[in-house]
């Protein structure tokens, strides 16, 4: 299956664990990323609220590059990119006139976007295109005995109808899905649907911290092992302002965050150093004994 690939900018940036990450999981499970490397920022709703043409033109432009493409779709690894990418192209795709004017500005790089592209996040794509069936299939490291919370994340989940989260595609429940199907054991606690803080915290640093840490607690408190997201926003307040987050709640954190391609490496085979596990905040391997304890010893 080839691939329209949006990495986004923070998972080449902030998070590159993720970008590497997804390189490494992608060939196992017969996806061909072909990675647009022209795209700009999504925006992430910043650029939005004080620009909404300027932000659809962005998104425009990385929707018009994707069909560019021999890609069967487009692919994500962010879900705040799903969001404002979603926002974005509902908008384009429902007023013709709009579309055009939006297009005209691209005129000059020689691009244009038509309606009708098809753009996941890798969640959805695991569930939707590749089937948690045949991905089970592909399971080498079952990971039997792993604790793992789902933290979805705002933009994925919310609004439900322009996600297109309905009884045929119940998005908000991929997650949980697709921890069973790698073999681990879903922990519910009270944070898996909430906002994680990030987008509030260069305005109110204390109250997004509080927020983050209410939710790791939580976590904690539900015995979770770690929890996984498909948003390097959220694994940025979760994992990597984790120790400030511990400070402002007076309580020990130490909750491992992984991203969605590393939990799915780990069952797949990968080790946790071609995951670049080492880079996060948290270690998980600092915390659980991965090659024994948690998780099962890899099939022969």
């Amino acid at each position: 299956m080839k691939v329209a690939y949006w990495p986004g900018c923070v998972s080449r940036g902030f998070t590159p664990e993720l970008h590497g990450s997804m390189a490494a999981v992608a060939p196992l499970l017969g996806i061909e990323l072909i990675e647009l490397d022209r795209a700009a920022c999504c925006g992430a709703g910043v650029i939005a609220e004080h620009n909404q043409e300027l932000a659809d033109t962005l998104n425009a432009r990385t929707f018009a590059l994707a069909q560019q493409t021999d890609g069967e779709l487009m692919m994500n690894i962010c879900s705040t990119c799903q969001g404002a990418q979603t926002e974005c192209q509902t908008r384009l795709d429902a007023n013709a006139d709009y579309r055009a004017q939006i297009n005209r500005s691209l005129a000059t790089q020689e691009l244009s976007y038509e309606a009708g592209l098809t753009n996941k996040n890798f969640l959805w794509l695991l569930v939707e295109e590749v089937g948690l069936d045949a991905l089970q299939a592909k399971v080498r490291r079952p990971l039997r005995n792993l604790r793992v919370g789902p933290f979805y994340g705002c933009y994925i989940v919310r609004p439900m109808d322009q996600l297109a989260i309905d009884d045929e595609h119940p998005r908000h429940r991929y997650l949980h899905w697709l921890i069973e199907a790698l073999g681990g054991t879903v922990i519910d606690y009270a944070g898996v649907y909430k906002c994680c803080g990030f987008p509030i915290i260069t305005m109110n640093r204390e109250a997004s911290l509080k927020q983050a840490a209410r939710h790791l607690g939580d976590a904690i408190d539900a015995e979770a092992d770690c929890l996984v997201t498909p948003c390097p926003l959220c694994h940025l307040n979760l994992d990597l302002q984790q120790p400030l987050a511990a400070k402002l709640a007076g309580r020990r954190l130490g909750m491992p965050v992984l991203h969605l391609p590393q939990l799915v490496g780990l069952a797949l085979g990968l080790e946790p150093r071609q995951l670049s596990m080492d880079k996060h905040i948290v270690r998980p391997s600092s915390v659980i004994d991965w090659s024994a304890a948690v998780v099962a010893a890899s099939a022969a």
